[in-house]
């Protein structure tokens, strides 16, 4: 265990692992020649890809954190009712980011009057005009900070207003599925209000997982209709996660933190067994968001955390990660880079085809990679960092 016992330093590695492999394989679509078994599998693939994996564990690692952060919260003295208003506020900042972001791919560029690239950076520009982590200054600095977050403000509602999509340029942007952020927007949501008010309760937390757990398989069997995103599925990995931080509490002498990792990798073990049985039922489909996918995912996740916090917790190892920090302490500043890099990149260069291919594709994806994590420590070097 780290010496500060609030903070849990194998939370923060895990998040970092998470957010450089979640950069890694969202570079695949430049390559070609590359591994099946490293994609997203299509959605009516009975399969689960490498690239499939990765989103579960950040929710995993998103429940996780929830009990932390609340725990903080009430410590400085805050009321239920003040943190319930900061978890709408920062679900609604994902689910704005959320709802740019899912629209990009559909922006027509002569009838919106800006091309892709251009309303990339812009976008970019305005989420951080708004959500970047300003300096606590006094007088007129702080009129300045203002200012600057509602010049963000219009930013956004003037790309809002110029967005055409679809091929004739008659479309309006809609949240479709979401996106990234405003799926994890939606989960926090809920699983933050959730653990709010049930904090005290472990079984209660359980029961939460369970019925989360219910609600997915159902929707995915027809036999009922789950209005939020992803039918339960998201909210039974953040769950999950939640479960985890509640098995650390229990580990409060160094004898039970030793069996630690010894208990995360049964309950993974047991959540594959489940995953596999489900597959007699439902397909391993990330698309349709299957009960498989989850229990597999979930199972993942369980025994990965278990090896990292061996290595962190037990061994002290955490500087071994000290390399990637930023991924895992600034983790939003390090997703919306690439949209700027990418479009940056359009007008600068193109890279060689052998460079974009098989085994030397994937050396400069993570090459990519740790290029975005080294723009996120500079960032926030510079006092540039997005908080919600």
């Amino acid at each position: 265990m780290t010496n500060d016992q609030n903070r849990i330093f194998s939370i923060d590695v895990f998040r970092a692992i998470t957010m450089l492999l979640m950069i890694f394989v969202n570079d695949f679509w430049s390559l070609s020649g590359i591994p099946l078994w490293l994609e997203h599998a299509r959605a009516d693939q009975d399969f689960l890809g490498f690239s499939d994996l990765i989103f579960p564990c950040f929710l995993f690692i998103v429940g996780m954190s929830i009990p932390y952060a609340m725990r903080n919260r009430l410590a400085k003295g805050e009321s239920p009712m003040k943190i319930l208003t900061h978890i709408a506020l920062r679900s609604c900042a994902l689910l704005v980011m959320g709802l740019f972001t899912v629209n990009i791919d559909h922006l027509n560029g002569p009838a919106s009057g800006i091309s892709r690239e251009l309303f990339e950076i812009v976008m970019v520009i305005g989420f951080f005009l708004i959500w970047n982590v300003y300096p606590k200054e006094a007088g007129w600095k702080k009129y300045l900070f203002y200012a600057l977050q509602v010049l963000g403000v219009i930013v956004l509602f003037v790309l809002f207003f110029l967005f055409k999509g679809g091929k004739d340029g008659t479309g309006h942007m809609t949240p479709s599925w979401w996106g990234i952020l405003g799926l994890i927007g939606w989960t926090y949501l809920i699983t933050a209000s959730i653990y709010l008010f049930a904090r005290k309760l472990p079984v209660l937390l359980l029961f939460f997982w369970f019925l989360f757990t219910v609600l997915n398989i159902a929707d995915l069997a027809k036999w009922l209709h789950t209005p939020i995103p992803g039918g339960g599925a998201f909210q039974g990995f953040a769950f999950a996660g939640i479960a985890a931080t509640l098995l650390i509490d229990w580990a409060i002498t160094l004898e039970k933190r030793r069996k630690l990792p010894f208990i995360y990798l049964g309950a993974g073990a047991l959540l594959l067994l489940a995953g596999f049985w489900l597959r007699n039922y439902f397909i391993i489909s990330k698309i349709h968001a299957t009960p498989t996918w989850v229990f597999l995912c979930n199972g993942i996740a369980f025994g990965l955390f278990a090896l990292v916090y061996y290595l962190v917790e037990l061994k002290g190892k955490v500087d071994w990660f000290r390399w990637i920090k930023p991924a895992g302490t600034s983790t939003l500043t390090c997703y919306l880079v690439p949209y700027v890099y990418y479009s940056l990149a359009a007008f600068a260069f193109t890279l060689p085809d052998f460079i974009k291919s098989g085994v030397i594709g994937l050396v400069k994806s993570f090459g990519y990679a740790m290029i975005i994590i080294g723009i996120t420590f500079i960032l926030g070097k510079l006092k540039i960092k997005l908080k919600i």
